[in-house]
C-alpha cells in the first residue's frame, strides 16, 4: 500500500555538503521562528506581502484570519512546501529563504504537525500508525518504540485504545492519536491546522485542553485555527492575517 506522503516523509539520509546549511545544533534559539519582511506565493500568486514576526520557545500561539486569508499558506511555508523570499525566514535553526529540498525530511523530524482531516492510516490500528512513524523516523529499538508509543497515548489519555482501528474511535479520539503522532520524537514545535475544525464544541475545547497541556510541559505550539470562542476561553497570543498583513495581538 503506497504510504501518505503527508505524514511523513521517508527520504534517505542526505550528508551534507560544504555549500549546503549545517545541520542546525541541538539547542534551539530563542525565536523559534523568526520572520523579517517576508513575502510568500502559492502557485506564481503573492499571498502575502512583507510579513514580520518571531515567536519564542515556549510560548502558544494562535494563527487566526478568514478562510483563504493566507494562514495555511504560512504553514506550509514553515514545512517546506512553500519557498519564501524576504530578508530572513528562520525556523528552529533553519533557514527557509536557502532550504534545500534534500534538507526537508531532517527538518520535519523536528516539529509535530496535527492536521484538521487527522490523516490516519485507516487500515492500521492506533499503535501500528504510531510505529509506522517511528520507522520511518529510524528508530530501531523496537522495545523503545513500544514505550514511547505508551507514552504520548497516555499523554493524551488513550493508552486503553491503542488495539483500535480509527474508524473505531470518535473524531476527537482519532484527533488525540494525531496529536499523540506529533509528539513521538520529542518536536521543538508542534503546528496545527485548523485541528477542531471537524469537532463538536464540547469535543473541540477537550482538544484544546490538550494542547495548551502540552505546551506547558515546554513545547511551542502554532496553532491556525477560527474557533474563536475558545480562543476567549483558552486566552494567549494571537496573529491575525488579514488582507495579506500581519496582526501582532503583542503589537
Amino acid at each position: 500500500m503506497e504510504e501518505p506522503e503527508a505524514i511523513i516523509n521517508n527520504e534517505p539520509e542526505v550528508i551534507t555538503t560544504e555549500n549546503e546549511q549545517p545541520t542546525p545544533e541541538t539547542t534551539i534559539p530563542a525565536d523559534v521562528i523568526s520572520f523579517k519582511h517576508v513575502n510568500i506565493a502559492h502557485k506564481k500568486l503573492r499571498v502575502l506581502t512583507d510579513i514580520s514576526f518571531s515567536i519564542k520557545q515556549g510560548e502558544f500561539v494562535y494563527l487566526i484570519g478568514k478562510t483563504g486569508s493566507g494562514k495555511s499558506s504560512i504553514l506550509k511555508t514553515l514545512i517546506g512546501e512553500l519557498k519564501p523570499e524576504g530578508e530572513e525566514a528562520m525556523m528552529i535553526g533553519y533557514d527557509l529563504l536557502k532550504l534545500k529540498t534534500k534538507q526537508i525530511p531532517e527538518m520535519r523530524k523536528k516539529i509535530g504537525m496535527v492536521f484538521q482531516d487527522y490523516q490516519l492510516l485507516q487500515d492500521r490500528t492506533i499503535i501500528d500508525n504510531l510505529m509506522f512513524v517511528l520507522r520511518a523516523t529510524r528508530w530501531k529499538d523496537k522495545n523503545a518504540m513500544l514505550n514511547r508509543c505508551e507514552e504520548v497515548l497516555t499523554l493524551v489519555g488513550l493508552e486503553t485504545k491503542d488495539f483500535k482501528l480509527p474508524s473505531q474511535l470518535s473524531g476527537g479520539e482519532q484527533q488525540r492519536v494525531c496529536i499523540a503522532r506529533a509528539l513521538l520524537n520529542n518536536p521543538d514545535l508542534i503546528l496545527a491546522d485548523e485541528p477542531t475544525g471537524n469537532l463538536d464544541p464540547i469535543t473541540a475545547e477537550e482538544i484544546f485542553q490538550v494542547f495548551h497541556h502540552i505546551n506547558q510541559t515546554g513545547t511551542t505550539v502554532f496553532m491556525a485555527t477560527h474557533n474563536f470562542s475558545l480562543i476567549d476561553k483558552f486566552p494567549s497570543r494571537a496573529i491575525c492575517v488579514e488582507d495579506g498583513k500581519l496582526i501582532d495581538s503583542l503589537v
